[in-house]
């Protein structure tokens, strides 16, 4: 099934917003092996919307739409498709009660024009809003099928997920089942990894690999169809043990999750502790860790100390290492992270030091950055990386290779 997205606003494309539906829709579709081959973005006029349909009724077979379905004069989208598709706009009796009664408990008077976000298109399938007013609908015509979706993405997501994906599902016309898994990378760029698994995204027909590119991470998408749960699975593990027998040192998850969590998960299942000493980061590192709900359970504390002073009389970095090797090195990385474990009776400590910019520091360039990990009865480790961007890349970068270090060597 080859899809198309629409989504209707005038406010996305004057920038106000972001189409994080259009996003959202093709990562969801591509878990259930739709193909999305096109976004379009329309604001509300109904002719260029009506332009819009008929092109993506020649070259989709499922065509979505988000936005403009709301109670004003612009949301014109099920008017538009109603008229495209020779239907009529009919009240659903479902939708006008849960209208009527948001009305009743919030204490507010109803205007006529609500009554509009009721309408649905004569012969959908309508998708109940749980969380707004306006309802969606789905249906098909000419062999084609449309589904319509509210623009706020608080409503269109549980709506998509909770009864858009059963509609789908229900109209396959195959025993097939799709499944998908998504493989979390760090410290390798995007060109980098597609480079050692290029032969086999060229032959790829089932399972299929989707590259996404993030901030400082890239993902992979498998998603393989089977006649069996089974096989599809045996044929994605089988295709990810190949992956990480070439990239697998830059593996750290998989699905929704991030570095941080991976991090707290390991050290709460250890039963181990972490303090930091940041002078880079800026307390970057524990605030991101600390917003991680439980955290007070492996997190000890954190020392900000962006001074020297602070460096030598807080956390006993000897005034030596700071006028022989200064404060951006490996052996200031290596007492920081010696030092604050002790002061903090942390089981694990970790550093950050470097130079952010805009101006060398030390003589020593921009993007110049070292982490220390202290373990107990273990070693420093310090490790250290000469990061590209502007200030803030660099530091957030910098946090982030600290939580994957950790993954890759301590906190287990």
């Amino acid at each position: 099934m080859d899809a198309e997205i629409i989504a209707v606003g005038s406010e996305l494309l004057l920038g106000q917003i972001a189409n994080t539906n259009a996003q959202f829709l093709s990562q969801e579709l591509a878990g259930l092996g739709v193909n999305v081959y096109y976004h379009t973005v329309v604001g509300d006029n109904r002719e260029r919307l009506s332009d819009a349909i008929a092109h993506a009724q020649e070259r989709a077979d499922l065509i979505i739409f988000s936005g403009g379905l709301g109670p004003t004069k612009d949301d014109l989208t099920k008017e538009t498709i109603a008229k495209s598709l020779g239907r009529e706009l009919v009240y659903d009796e479902k939708a006008m009660e849960a209208i009527e009664d948001y009305f009743r408990k919030t204490k507010r008077v109803m205007t006529e024009n609500n009554k509009k976000q009721a309408l649905v298109i004569e012969g959908s399938s309508v998708l109940a809003n749980d969380h707004g007013m306006a309802p969606g609908m789905a249906l098909e015509a000419e062999g084609k099928k449309y589904m319509l979706f509210p623009g706020p993405p608080r409503e269109l997501k549980p709506m998509f997920l909770n009864y858009g994906t059963t509609y789908l599902q229900k109209g396959f016309h195959t025993r097939e089942h799709i499944v998908s898994r998504v493989l979390r990378f760090f410290g390798i760029g995007e060109s980098q990894l597609e480079t050692k698994i290029l032969d086999l995204i060229d032959a790829q027909t089932n399972p299929t690999i989707a590259p996404l590119a993030g901030f400082g991470e890239v993902t992979l998408r498998l998603t393989s169809k089977s006649s069996t749960s089974e096989e599809a699975y045996r044929l994605i593990d089988s295709l990810e043990t190949t992956i990480l027998s070439r990239v697998g040192d830059y593996f750290y998850g998989y699905g929704d999750t991030t570095l941080e969590n991976e991090v707290f998960k390991r050290l709460l299942d250890s039963g181990r502790t972490i303090a930091c000493a940041e002078s880079l980061t800026g307390g970057w590192f524990s605030k991101t860790l600390t917003d991680l709900s439980g955290s007070s359970g492996v997190f000890n504390g954190g020392i900000v100390c962006y001074t020297n002073e602070v460096k030598e009389n807080v956390l006993k970095v000897p005034d030596t290492v700071l006028e022989k090797d200064g404060a951006v090195s490996e052996a200031c990385a290596k007492a920081l992270a010696e030092n604050v474990r002790e002061l903090l009776g942390a089981d694990i400590g970790i550093s950050f030091t470097g130079v952010a910019g805009p101006d060398k520091s030390e003589d020593k360039e921009v993007g110049t950055v070292y982490i220390g990990i202290a373990e107990d009865g273990a070693p420093v480790r310090v490790h250290s990386l000469l990061l590209a961007g502007g200030r803030g890349r660099i530091r957030s970068q910098t946090m982030k290779h600290g939580f994957f270090q950790l993954l890759k060597a301590g906190g287990r």
